[in-house]
């Protein structure tokens, strides 16, 4: 551990004094993580020594914030009952703000942020994140997601800053300074995943292989893990892909002799999903992993497993002491011994203005003016406006996955502002709004026309996947959309919703103005104060924005690291006002 963070001397006596009171079942049960149904019965956090509580997809913990803080208030007062009185850790997918809790305020997604590349930002938004997931009952977040993306097919593109390893270790950096030192108690655990390559695999497969040499990886992929261990960072949880034919939950040569002894990483190395069952199961463990997601299942068998593993003499007992002394460690750090339950007074802060004023200004920076013809943007607030598409009123849709839900949601979330209310607010006349596109709206200066994604999370949103829900270009329902305004004459905005670039040539040839607003958040508002030009476009492309399908023919598509694929925008693209450019 970096000396700046290094536990005090009685600290680290208290660990070793624990371990060395500890039962072999004990210490398998620190290294078990479950969710807080399904997986457990009422006294399995007693009986089996559970050291950590996950909250995922299914039933929620209560109706309200203060009956989330009941609810883990009660599985911690269960584990403290334990002869030796050691205090759970709650973890939760807080990717961009708490966006398992409906209300709370709800960042635009890292890709934004790797947009606006504002450090100040990120800082602030992971520390307002870290105080909501607080006020819900949660000292773990499974954030940041830094990987570098360098195939558009992958469904997970929208969690990473961006394709350039400078912009994602500086951000990286804030990050984990924001949820970990920003909010009292040194904040909650931050995460930084997925080690590594998950965003490298070839032709951008969730959990495929990724075959990049052993230098690109150190130069490419290695830099915001690094960042991410000088920083601090508490836990860092392993990916799906594979590398060098096996399972990086299985590759102890990254995971134990690169991350642990190398980098010096000295936190919690968790398991992703089910990893016992699916990864080599006892060989995980050897390999380096100290937290397992037992889950859907797993837990009886991995306890049972990597006792017998113990036993046998297949895995070192000091393998699992070293597990089981990380995750003491950031008890420890985290203050849990101390504060093991929720803090009451912080859930008057859930989705306060505050908060919401920063995801606003978050969601202003992040937006890139790809083509400005004739300067039809700003809007002018005495404009005839139409707003079209079901995309501008709905704020499930400008969110993406991981809002309310683990896939997002279709619909309107509590709290939300969307792009036609934003529009609306700010507008001198009455703003009319064609869900539709029927165009039989008559006497229109301009027309607002949002268009974009359904939301996704993980595989679901690969291209060419197994679900193969999903396309690298508009759908033709969204492209119609575009199509009745332009043939019309009419002067067309569009204002694009997605997790990735997308194949749009042909419709920022069509229109007068194009915007990537990537995936905003809870505050659509903000895209429309830059639209009305209250603020000048600050955001540029953090990937390298694709001009045709065939651009991803290879494993990768378009990226500053391959100069053979001319992208059609640049990494760094983006107009403004100010410089009153247009790209005719």
């Amino acid at each position: 551990m970096s000396k700046k963070f290094k536990l005090d001397p009685v600290a680290e006596e208290k660990i070793e004094r624990l371990l060395s009171q500890m039962t072999l079942e004990e210490k398998i049960g620190q290294m078990s993580q479950v969710r807080h149904f399904d997986d457990i019965s009422q006294e399995d956090i007693q009986t089996k020594f559970i050291g950590s509580v996950i909250h995922t997809q299914g039933p929620v913990p209560g109706k309200s914030a203060e009956e989330w803080q009941e609810k883990f208030t009660e599985l911690q007062k269960q584990a403290l009952s334990t002869r030796l009185q050691i205090p759970l850790l709650f973890g939760v997918d807080a990717v961009h703000g708490q966006n398992t809790y409906e209300g709370a305020t709800i960042f635009p997604h890292n890709i934004g942020f790797g947009s606006a590349g504002n450090p100040d930002l990120v800082e602030q938004a992971a520390a307002i994140t870290a105080i909501e997931s607080k006020a819900t009952g949660f000292n773990w977040v499974f954030s940041p997601c830094v990987a570098i993306p360098m195939n558009e097919k992958w469904g997970r593109v929208y969690e990473a800053f961006s394709e350039s390893t400078e912009i994602t270790t500086k951000l990286t950096e804030a990050s984990i300074k924001g949820h970990q030192e920003k909010s009292g108690n040194l904040g909650v655990m931050a995460t930084a995943k997925h080690f590594i390559g998950d965003g490298a695999t070839d032709f951008g497969k969730e959990g495929g292989i990724t075959s990049l040499s052993r230098e690109e990886i150190i130069e490419r992929l290695l830099p915001p893990y690094q960042a991410a261990v000088d920083s601090g960072v508490a836990s860092i949880m392993v990916s799906f892909n594979s590398l060098d034919g096996q399972p990086m939950h299985a590759h102890k040569e990254l995971i134990t002799d690169l991350l642990k002894v190398q980098l010096g990483f000295d936190g919690i190395v968790v398991s992703d999903w089910k990893a016992y069952s699916r990864f080599g199961q006892n060989d995980i463990i050897k390999a380096g992993i100290d937290m397992v997601m037992a889950v859907d299942g797993d837990l009886d068998g991995f306890q049972e497993g990597v006792k017998n593993g113990v036993l046998d003499g297949s895995i070192p007992e000091e393998r699992i002491n070293d597990a089981v002394r990380r995750i003491l460690r950031q008890k420890f750090r985290f203050g849990l011994f101390e504060n093991p339950f929720p803090d009451k007074s912080l859930i008057n802060q859930i989705g306060i203005p505050e908060h919401r004023a920063v995801a606003r200004q978050a969601v202003r920076e992040s937006l890139v003016l790809l083509k400005n013809k004739n300067q039809a943007l700003p809007l002018k607030p005495n404009s005839k406006i139409v707003v079209v598409g079901p995309f501008a009123n709905n704020s499930g849709l400008q969110s993406g996955g991981w809002t309310v839900n683990w896939q997002g949601t279709t619909e309107n979330y509590k709290g939300a502002t969307t792009l036609l209310e934003g529009i609306q607010k700010f507008a001198q006349s009455e703003v009319k709004y064609d869900a539709e596109g029927k165009v039989d709206i008559e006497d229109v200066d301009v027309a607002v026309i949002v268009v974009g994604e359904n939301p996704y999370a993980e595989f679901f949103g690969d291209i060419d996947g197994e679900m193969n829900l999903f396309q690298l270009t508009l759908t033709e329902e969204h492209q119609n959309l575009i199509n009745a305004y332009s043939e019309k004459g009419i002067k067309t905005v569009v204002v694009l919703i997605s997790g990735r670039p997308l194949v749009v040539t042909p419709q920022i040839e069509q229109s007068d103005a194009f915007v990537a607003a990537w995936l905003p958040g809870s505050e659509g508002d903000g895209v429309a104060e830059v639209l009305f030009g209250l603020f000048d476009f600050k955001g540029k492309l953090p990937h390298s924005w694709p001009k045709s399908v065939e651009d991803f023919q290879g494993k990768f598509g378009p990226n500053f690291w391959d100069e053979s694929i001319i992208p059609l925008f640049p990494l760094g693209f983006g107009l403004t006002y100010q410089a009153k450019k247009s790209n005719e």
